[in-house]
């Protein structure tokens, strides 16, 4: 029973393993022709990522062009056409390691010559464009980090104004006795006019700044509409590029004019100038204690004023502290840069790029399982029980060569053997006149005696 349960099992896998190698024997016809296709589908997105990064035209880089991509092309048809024929038929597991991991050196060889130049060409124009598409997000988080803080420093005027309205409102004060008890547009009144007016003159070049300030950020918001429909339009992404650079270098040049329209550092030197420019008036109260009431009430206005000029410069220097807009500069790309720079923005088209070099990996795979299932339905087998009727047939085709040829062979050493030795059965001696040995000398042609026969002479 185990026998016969053997011989079913064994007669199953021989069955399959022929049919196997039958499918395998028509697949090899097909296999060449497909590689083949694919290595020159590869070899043309090469030749459009190469064109791509040559910055030069004409007959040169076409040729460079073309040469590239053939060598490419014919590089993955050889290596693919070695792998297919010796990775499957590879039986010791040293071997197929040795012979896979040469296959993964030489994977990743096509991947760096030719798949990322395939990526080029497939989704090179999108990466460019997407390249632009960063840089305008930049350029415009730089133009409204500057607008801003340049906002910001306008808030400065309401602090401006506020101190202005105090030393008015103390000149006020003053001039009606309130401070130092004296009445009228003394010393100390005077000092205060003279702050409220500096604040006062700060206050209006702090507002002739907004306007300014809003029709920049105007312009540089059309420059981005600008570059913005510059990436939107049809067209060979090169030539938009160039506009494109073109429009970056005057929202650079924008950017820069709304930092300088900050008035922070304006108001800071004002606010530090502010107690340090103090023109101290001259006392004219008529009696010393006039003078002296005069003397205190302006220290105390000093004070009052290195306060609110303290005040005032921090709230500049608060300002002056905001992160300044990042330093943008657009930098033209090339295909191949802009994809392996934004390559998890186009992973399909990596996939597919990466997948026409190296799809007959998964048919090295495939005929790498087949022949190994082949060899185990004959590997408890003998010889005999795996021949087919062809494998029959042109045994004993070759065996009736060799035994003909050999018969031939012994045939020829025994009439040498008859000639030479006269001791040797049927020996015949040497006929004169070059008749040939073993033919009768009737028989010879041009004898005598074949000349004398009549029907010889008919």
């Amino acid at each position: 029973m185990e026998d016969n349960a053997l011989s079913l099992t064994s007669a199953r896998g021989l069955r399959t393993a022929r049919e196997l190698r039958a499918h395998v024997s028509w697949l090899d016809g097909l296999t060449p022709f497909a590689l083949g296709v694919l290595a020159v589908a590869s070899g043309i997105y090469t030749y459009l990522g190469v064109t791509g990064l040559l910055e030069r035209t004409g007959a040169l880089s076409f040729f460079a062009a073309v040469a590239y991509s053939i060598a490419v092309s014919v590089g993955i048809f050889v290596f693919w056409s070695y792998v297919l024929r010796l990775l499957p038929s590879m039986d010791r597991a040293g071997d197929r390691v040795g012979l896979f991991l040469a296959t993964l050196v030489g994977s990743a060889a096509i991947v760096a010559m030719s798949s990322w130049l395939n990526a080029a060409a497939l989704a090179g124009a999108a990466a460019v464009e997407q390249h632009l598409a960063t840089t305008v997000q930049s350029y415009q988080s730089a133009l409204e980090r500057a607008h801003s803080n340049a906002m910001t420093a306008q808030a400065l005027e309401r602090d401006v104004a506020r101190t202005r309205a105090y030393f008015e409102d103390l000149s006020v004060l003053e001039r009606e006795g309130e401070l130092s008890g004296i009445g009228g547009q003394g010393a100390v009144y005077r000092l205060l006019r003279q702050k409220a007016d500096e604040l006062a003159g700060l206050e209006q070049q702090i507002a002739s700044q907004a306007q300014p300030i809003t029709d920049v950020f105007e312009r540089g918001n059309a420059i981005l509409n600008r570059m913005r429909e510059l990436i939107a339009d049809r067209g060979p992404v090169d030539q938009r590029s160039v506009a494109f650079a073109e429009q970056s270098v005057r929202l650079a040049g924008v950017i820069t004019t709304l930092r300088q329209l900050s008035v922070a550092p304006l108001v800071q030197r004002a606010a530090d100038d502010l107690r340090a420019s103090v023109v101290l008036p001259e006392l004219d109260g008529r009696t010393q204690d006039v003078r002296g009431a005069q003397s205190a009430t302006i220290a105390a206005a000093l004070e009052t004023l290195d306060i609110r000029a303290r005040s005032l410069s921090d709230a500049a220097a608060a300002v002056l502290a905001l992160p300044e807009p990042q330093e943008t500069t657009y930098t033209p790309i090339s295909t191949a840069d802009a994809v392996i720079r934004y390559a998890d923005d186009f992973v399909p088209s990596w996939a597919g790029a990466i997948a026409i070099d190296l799809l007959p990996g998964v048919l090295v795979f495939i005929l790498a399982i087949t022949h190994a299932a082949i060899r185990g339905g004959q590997r408890e087998l003998g010889l005999e029980q795996t021949m087919t009727l062809a494998d029959l047939e042109t045994a004993m085709m070759a065996m009736r060569r060799i035994e003909s040829r050999l018969g031939d062979a012994n045939a020829a050493a025994l009439r040498h053997l008859q000639v030479r030795d006269p001791g040797m059965p049927g020996w015949a001696a040497p006929q004169p006149d070059g008749i040939a040995a073993g033919f009768p000398p009737q028989a010879a042609p041009g004898s005598a005696a074949g000349a004398s026969d009549p029907r010889a002479a008919e």
